[in-house]
């Protein structure tokens, strides 16, 4: 009897191992190698940790768009939880005692620039040790639409004494509501005819999504002076590509840059855009946009033509945005789901 539950436990503990190991195997991130061209030698790693606009579709999307049509080394981090990507963890959780987590934030090292698609993430300290210390290093980064509210809770950054908001201080503008109609108004971008010759700018022409224009600025206010506004979002009536523009509804900035200098003096390039759902990065214009916004983000700007390759690397059916996850297909899921 002794030696039938030896032989059990042993049984029971050879199974134990090989699942920890089945599991220790999975990948916590996305790598994709470069090389060969504009982007040889760069790194750039995204975060995708939000709960609305399918981050976790579209980062990876722009990942390979960089990776396998430019050449950059690219990474993508998501939002976890019991080592599953899960974009339905509430934010901010009912638990407010609650964390988060990012796993490889650490590769933030390495990064030369930095994309943060985030929304109320409240991450362990040792997690955001490594994104003070990135802005601490005056390289550059990349806001897309919910980063303007991206973290929350326990983020203690602070410059000269003072706590640092994210929205606000580092990419020029925080969210201060849903200007056009939350799931019923689309947004077509408009150049600033002042700003027209910017780098960011070049061959982009077309920018369309369904996701809505954000307020980020209290009314009879406007950008910071350090800002550069790129282009301006007119909400349009209904979610068609084709629908009328909103009349009532003047538009409002939705992509800028702006510079971010850090404890150690060392000034930083910085473009926000308040676009960029899944289906908003149907749009060739915005994903236009952004690889030109990260071009000029690392310094690369004459780099920058009207016709680099902006089409997308393999298979792109984004779910739509929102919080109707049983019926719109959103569950958690393996890293692996999103290569």
């Amino acid at each position: 009897m002794n030696t039938v539950k030896i032989i059990l436990a042993a049984a029971l503990a050879s199974t134990s191992l090989a699942a920890q190991s089945t599991q220790e195997a999975e990948p916590q991130w996305l790598s994709y190698e470069g090389g060969g061209g504009i982007g040889d030698g760069k790194h750039v790693v995204f975060i995708a940790a939000e709960q609305e606009y399918r981050a976790e579709q579209s980062m990876p999307m722009m990942a390979k768009l960089l990776s396998k049509r430019h050449g950059f080394d690219t990474t993508v981090l998501f939002g976890q939880r019991d080592g599953l990507v899960d974009p339905t963890e509430e934010a901010p959780p009912k638990d407010p005692d609650a964390f988060q987590t990012i796993p490889g934030m650490h590769l933030l090292m390495g990064a030369d620039l930095l994309v943060v698609f985030t929304r109320f993430m409240k991450l362990p300290d040792d997690e955001l040790r490594h994104l003070n210390t990135y802005l601490d290093s005056g390289r550059p980064l990349i806001g897309i639409r919910t980063a303007n509210h991206g973290f929350r809770g326990n983020w203690t950054y602070e410059l000269r004494g003072k706590r640092v908001r994210f929205g606000d201080d580092v990419l020029g503008g925080a969210f201060r509501g849903h200007y056009g109609g939350w799931h019923r108004e689309s947004t077509r971008g408009v150049v600033v005819e002042s700003n027209a010759e910017h780098p960011i700018l070049r061959g982009v022409n077309d920018v369309w999504g369904p996701s809505d224009v954000y307020r980020m600025y209290d009314k009879g206010k406007s950008l910071p002076a350090s800002c550069t506004p790129l282009l301006l979002g007119q909400p349009l009536k209904t979610l068609d590509k084709d629908a009328e523009p909103n009349d009532a509804k003047p538009p409002l900035p939705i992509a800028w840059t702006n510079t971010w200098t850090g404890n150690l003096g060392k000034t930083a390039r910085i473009f926000h855009v308040t676009m960029g759902s899944a289906r908003d990065y149907q749009s060739a214009g915005l994903r236009r946009l952004t690889l030109n916004a990260a071009l000029w983000c690392l310094g690369m700007e004459d780099k920058i033509t009207d016709d680099l390759n902006v089409r997308i690397f393999g298979d792109y059916t984004p779910l739509k945005g929102g919080f109707n996850y049983d019926q719109l297909g959103v569950k958690p899921r393996p890293v692996s789901h999103y290569k």
